[in-house]
């Protein structure tokens, strides 16, 4: 049960993200919140420590702080910033956090450029019968939401948690 949770939970959240984003320019807070408490039950069910739940906690607290100065400085939405800290959780304070912040930077640049491609060609695209989500032509903001899951999506795999439980289903 615990490794199922593991193997969906992350996966489905930052997909429900990324959807949101895309259609609607916000990220739910529920989504962040299941996060956040799933972590909590599942950590300790799949036999994390104490101090590796610190850990976890502290990635959380060290994306937020950041993610909580980019959000004060107007260059990342507080849905982004909620869930970047949430999901940092899921990937503790090591090498794997910053991985997922690689992919996510990354991720959110590829999105960046294809966005603004696509809104260059909206008049051949409206010809074409094909029409942009309006968050892409959002006063030129970003659904970053789908960069963070992409990246998360990236991440997971390699995170602790899921080599834990990986190693588990194979013994």
């Amino acid at each position: 049960m615990i490794q199922a949770a593991i193997f969906i939970i992350v996966p489905l959240c930052l997909a429900i993200a990324a959807l949101t984003d895309l259609f609607t320019m916000t990220i739910p807070n529920r989504v962040s919140v299941i996060l956040l408490l799933a972590f909590l039950l599942v950590g300790p069910a799949s036999g994390m420590g104490l101090v590796d739940i610190g850990l976890h906690l502290a990635a959380g607290l060290l994306v937020f702080a950041i993610a909580f100065l980019l959000f004060s400085l107007n260059t990342m939405g507080g849905g982004d910033a909620k869930l970047l800290t949430a999901s940092a959780v899921w990937f503790g304070l090591n090498q794997s956090l910053i991985d997922y912040m690689l992919l996510v930077a990354f991720c959110g640049g590829a999105l960046a450029v294809v966005i603004l491609l696509l809104r260059r060609q909206q008049g051949v695209l409206a010809a074409c019968g094909l029409q942009l989500p309006a968050s892409f032509d959002a006063d030129g903001k970003i659904p970053y939401g789908i960069a963070i899951a992409l990246g998360g999506f990236l991440a997971y795999p390699t995170s602790p948690l899921m080599l834990a439980a990986l190693g588990a289903s194979a013994g």
